[in-house]
């Protein structure tokens, strides 16, 4: 989903740099980019040899270990499965990652922020300082040169393929520093970063554990299975269709100037985030279904937070927001 700013920096070189970088990739690596076919033998393959390999790892691998999910199959793990998908991807993801730190949709005590942040690393898609600047730095150049990842780049690209280009950490902080420097400055969100990986085998050894003890090995396998790698393959792709799909097909409530449009099948997959050329005209409402029949499950969850005191200074409507506005959290 992964972001227009109303105080936006102001360019740098990292911006081209990021854009020049990224279309050698688009060429060699997606096969859509315009001059594709005139690349030379070498630099395709210097373009393979320079991706971010533990990227390609990680994502790779979750895909593979879903492989196992139809021999693994239980009641139990497809239930774990789905209640996880909300909880990482709806609360985590959509909630805190998208309409808390990266548009400040709502206000919240510390301790539920940095939660929310939590619950949005163990989706797999990396902490919420990666996340949050590489959203930001999409809203500001959506769909025009240095967006990380426009559909006019090809749909692979922004579907998938965007998140191999190697990256210096150096590059990465520095991406962040620009782009979400108020989360950079919080050391609960820091010590996430630094530990995003440790989660997600603690999470998986307490779901084979679990599963072993109480059933068996089998279960103990199917709850691995289909609790990690099925789950996070679902939230991973709805995320994604949101940055491709959802700048290809669908129809616009609103003219803004890039491609955003509304989509109803990524709507109800992603927990409301298919609405998003609602959300491209007014980026920091909390609600991004605006008309009736387009069903915004988080929101709903953000109107119960407010009904209970977690939430405060919901921006529920346009009124007192400019069009393509957003801000940093905090």
């Amino acid at each position: 989903m992964t972001p227009q700013t109303a105080s936006a920096p102001k360019k740098s070189p990292e911006k081209s740099n990021r854009h020049t970088h990224s279309q050698s990739h688009h060429a060699a690596v997606d096969g859509a980019g315009q001059n594709a076919h005139h690349l030379p033998t070498h630099e395709k393959k210097a373009a393979w040899l320079d991706l971010d390999w533990p990227s390609v790892i990680w994502i790779g691998g979750i895909h593979l270990m879903a492989l196992a999910a139809p021999f693994y199959f239980t009641w139990s793990g497809l239930a774990i499965c789905a209640v996880l998908c909300w909880v990482t991807g709806g609360l985590g993801v959509c909630l805190g990652y998208h309409r808390l730190l990266t548009h400040s949709s709502f206000s919240t005590w510390p301790a539920v922020r940095l939660f929310y942040a939590f619950l949005g690393g163990i989706s797999g898609e990396g902490s919420a300082l990666v996340w949050v600047a590489n959203h930001r730095k999409h809203h500001a150049f959506s769909d025009k040169e240095g967006d990380p990842h426009t559909p006019r780049d090809g749909g692979v690209w922004s579907h998938i393929l965007w998140l191999f280009p190697a990256h210096s950490n150096q590059e990465v902080m520095d991406r962040v520093k620009r782009w979400a420097p108020d989360l950079e400055k919080d050391r609960g969100i820091r010590i996430l970063h630094q530990t995003f990986l440790l989660w997600h085998f603690l999470i998986g050894g307490t779901l084979l554990a679990s599963g072993w003890m109480l059933y068996g090995q089998t279960t103990g396998i199917s709850w691995l299975v289909w609790g990690l790698s099925v789950r996070m393959l679902y939230v991973f792709h709805v995320t994604w269709f949101v940055n491709s799909a959802t700048h290809i097909w669908g129809y616009r409530n609103y003219p803004t100037d890039d491609d955003s449009k509304n989509l109803w099948w990524v709507g109800l997959l992603a927990f409301g985030e298919g609405w998003h050329n609602n959300h491209h005209a007014y980026q920091r409402m909390a609600k991004h279904g605006h008309r009736w029949w387009e069903i915004d499950v988080t929101y709903w969850a953000i109107l119960a937070m407010e009904r209970m005191g977690l939430a405060w200074n919901v921006v529920h409507t346009p009124h007192g927001i400019g069009r393509q506005e957003t801000r940093p959290a905090g």
